[in-house]
């Protein structure tokens, strides 16, 4: 499953999409950047609540394939305009961490 499929069978809101058809192979919930750093893995989706700058540089470390902002967790347009520029796919969703996670398995199933 690519980002553009996840955002288009879940509409989650899209703040920055610059690299869409990155391939989506598991996801990784946590809100601690440094547990983050140690435990997911690449083509990842990395769902969390965490919105300041230090995600993109986690995000492009492990070359994870998107972030899902949970419980409309937005980032600052600066986050975003940097996200986009460095290639990091962000998504934004209404849900908690625990509800975006069932979506993924589901919409990974499907």
């Amino acid at each position: 499953m690519t980002v553009a499929d996840l955002q288009s069978k879940t509409n989650y809101k899209i703040l920055a999409l610059p690299d869409p058809e990155r391939e989506i192979v598991g996801a990784y919930t946590g809100d601690l950047l440094s547990w983050v750093m140690g435990r997911a893995k690449p083509d990842q989706a990395w769902v969390t609540i965490m919105t300041n700058i230090n995600v993109l540089a986690v995000a492009s470390l492990i070359d994870l394939s998107v972030i899902i902002c949970c419980e409309d967790s937005i980032p600052d347009l600066a986050v975003i305009e940097a996200a986009k520029t460095k290639g990091v796919n962000i998504l934004l969703a209404k849900e908690p961490a625990y509800e975006v996670c069932l979506t993924l398995s589901q919409v990974q199933k499907a």
